[in-house]
């Protein structure tokens, strides 16, 4: 009896010693990102920089890393980042004119692009399309993982020329078919999500990322980028000129990206014979597909359909020529769709927490980042950090500019707002440095754009659908997307300016 009551007592004590260490650690998670806010809060604004843009920073510093060591919900960190900065008017001095800033990621074609996928993915799983083309990978190369690392890979490749939007390919078409893998090996977002889940979600995001910057209608911004680049410089750069460009740089980042990613972030589950053969047992016992299965698989195949004419500009349809329907407006029309065809009801939809907490997060993202820009801190940041190199070696100058240019956007939450701020001041630097490149300057910097879109669970489209998904652990996405930014800018430098040069 006594050793029982002492067994108990110890155990006791040691919830409480693990309550409170927990309570504390979530207590330091609140507090230093409230440090950080009010310490940068009390420096004085640099020159150049006004006080609002000063004070608006700190609040974005003190966001950052709350968003990295989460106190709270992201969604939560976002929300009350920018009613403070709404209410303290950081970035409008009228207070309506703040409030509509406040709101305005709401109104972000990304934000709902997102938001669409989640939507997407919904269908799938209820209709159980998802889970078949799931079992069917699985069947097929399921014996090893990395063999379904490859074909996640190659299949992202191939819809990349023609699905201007990464966001649409991946987040729409790819995520919701390869989420229903992971729980074929036991593995679930949460304690196993190691087994495989991690390995999977990440080869498909990294690769998304190398894809994009692959072809120039792989990615939205790529266009942007070129008109800026003909504006400024004068430089033309071609469709075929783009891919033969990036060639050496792309075929090796594609290849290495999930070898890299089984080194790195390794899956438990490696080799596994029986699970090939339990996935066409599955198959077998699940038979023909359904009605249901039909009506999305058409869905989709519309979405995909319109996703690569619609917002191409090197395909024209009669009547409607060329561009006639943006990446967003495919997947609110597809939506419609699928509840016309009762595919979907509204009631699944707003069942689905995590559509609408993806929503209110990259909502208040976008608003963040864009307050940057408008503040004037990124030009000023840039113009800061790159009027040193006017002097330098016109090569090393050339690096050191397009490593500015892919690390700033730590700063952003849209690939299009980083091209639009700060790809010109970027671009007129360079161009004022005797003797550099300017071709493969130009080259490299639109280049960087979708490889930069690793580096965060903010940084471009696909990335808040994988960091949300749970497969991937919070504090991993952020050393993961680091890595391999690293690893993406290295290969950049390292081969594209002997290539291009």
């Amino acid at each position: 009896m006594t050793v029982s009551v002492s067994s108990k007592s110890s155990a006791d004590d040691s919830t409480h010693g693990d309550q409170g260490s927990a309570d504390g650690r979530s207590k330091w998670r609140a507090i230093l990102p409230l440090g950080l806010w009010l310490v940068l809060l009390l420096v004085p604004a640099p020159a150049g920089l006004t006080h609002e843009a000063g004070s608006y920073f700190a609040l974005v510093s003190g966001v950052i890393l709350a968003l990295i060591l989460e106190p709270l919900p992201a969604a939560a960190i976002g929300i009350i980042g920018v009613a403070i900065a709404s209410v303290m008017r950081y970035v409008a001095p009228n207070p309506g004119a703040s409030v509509t800033w406040a709101l305005s990621g709401f109104s972000d074609r990304t934000v709902w692009l997102i938001f669409g996928a989640y939507v997407f993915s919904i269908g799938y799983n209820k209709t159980g399309l998802g889970r078949r083309i799931a079992l069917h990978l699985v069947r097929l190369l399921g014996g090893r993982t990395l063999g379904l690392g490859y074909a996640i890979a190659l299949a992202d490749l191939a819809l990349a020329p023609g699905t201007p939007s990464n966001t649409a390919r991946s987040a729409g078409t790819s995520f919701p078919v390869i989420s229903n893998i992971p729980a074929l090996y036991g593995s679930q977002a949460g304690p196993t999500a190691r087994k495989i889940g991690g390995y999977i979600m990440w080869t498909a995001f990294a690769s998304t990322a190398v894809t994009s910057s692959m072809f120039l209608t792989a990615l939205a911004p790529n266009v942007l980028a070129l008109s800026i680049v003909r504006n400024t410089t004068g430089v033309e750069i071609t469709w075929t000129g783009w891919i033969i460009g990036f060639l050496p740089i792309g075929l090796l980042l594609i290849a290495v990206v999930p070898l890299l990613t089984y080194w790195i972030y390794p899956p438990e589950i490696r080799f596994s014979r029986e699970v090939p053969q339990w996935a066409a047992a599955e198959l077998r016992q699940m038979r023909g597909i359904s009605r249901e299965e039909v009506k999305m698989a058409v869905a989709v195949g519309v979405a995909v359909f319109l996703w690569i004419a619609g917002s191409n500009s090197q395909i024209s349809l009669p009547y409607l020529g060329a561009n006639f329907i943006d990446a967003t407006g495919v997947v609110l029309l597809v939506i419609a769709l699928m509840l016309l065809a009762g595919v979907l009801r509204w009631d699944d939809i707003l069942a689905h927490q995590g559509a609408w907490n993806i929503l209110a997060w990259f909502a208040t993202l976008v608003t963040l980042a864009d307050g940057l820009n408008r503040v004037g801190f990124v030009k000023w940041f840039a113009q800061l950090v790159s009027a040193p190199l006017v002097g330098l070696n016109p090569i090393l100058a050339l690096a050191l500019l397009v490593g500015l240019f892919f690390f700033i956007h730590y700063f952003f939450a849209s690939l299009s707002a980083h091209t639009a701020a700060v790809l010109p001041v970027v671009l007129a630097v360079g161009a004022a440095i005797p003797r550099i490149p300017i071709v493969p300057f130009s080259l490299l910097l639109v280049y960087s754009l979708g490889l930069m879109g690793v580096i965060s669970p903010y940084a471009t489209g696909p990335a808040p659908i994988y960091y949300a998904s749970g497969f991937i652990a919070r504090p991993d996405f952020w050393r993961l997307g680091l890595i391999f930014g690293l690893i993406f800018f290295g290969v950049l430098i390292l081969i594209g300016i002997p290539y291009l040069v």
